[in-house]
């Protein structure tokens, strides 16, 4: 992919544990870059051991660049919405505390305007049992996350929480986003 003459686009999403998200975004057709970090919290720079010590008030998020010509800013949503649980309040699964909400940062007005008609939508077709509690804000900063959470699935495919949390994701947007897989 030429991506000097490409005009790409960045969301950041979190959908509990940045390693899942992550994950699942890399296998999207359209998707040209994908990086774990922190985002949504009140000091610079956190590193991870502060993070998920809910000292920084931050959310584990994964940012992607990505051709709109390609995947949509909706569809990216459509799949978020899918691969994790919208409705519960910081936690995801096993996975409990501050840093693993559901949060959408909108990196401009267009972005708020669809994640929230989305998640109106979601509340009232009661898609989920319960309401979707994500948060919806203005992307402010993102900060990486240190290297070894770098797509970390890839890297570490055996390790129980890939094998048992991650994998069943991977098979879910295999089902049911097949035409948006590379």
């Amino acid at each position: 992919m030429d991506s000097k003459n490409k005009n790409f686009e960045k969301a950041t999403f979190g959908a509990g544990c940045f390693w899942c998200i992550d994950a699942v975004l890399r296998k999207l057709k359209g998707v040209e870059k994908v990086e774990s970090g922190f985002a949504g919290g009140h000091i610079k720079n956190p590193p991870y051991r502060e993070v998920v010590q809910g000292r920084t008030g931050h959310a584990e998020v994964a940012q992607v660049t990505f051709d709109p010509d390609i995947i949509s800013y909706q569809q990216l949503l459509e799949v978020f919405w899918q691969v994790h649980d919208p409705t519960t309040l910081n936690r995801q699964g096993a996975d409990v505390g501050e840093h693993y909400r559901s949060i959408i940062l909108a990196h401009n007005a267009e972005q708020t305007k669809i994640a929230e008609q989305m998640k109106e939508k979601l509340n009232s077709s009661s898609v989920f049992d319960d309401p979707v509690v994500t948060e919806i804000k203005a992307f402010e900063t993102f900060y990486p996350a240190e290297e070894v959470h770098q797509d970390f699935y890839t890297r570490n495919e055996g390790m129980p929480y890939c094998t048992f949390v991650i994998k069943p994701k991977i098979d879910k947007i295999k089902r049911l986003f097949a035409e948006n897989l590379k």
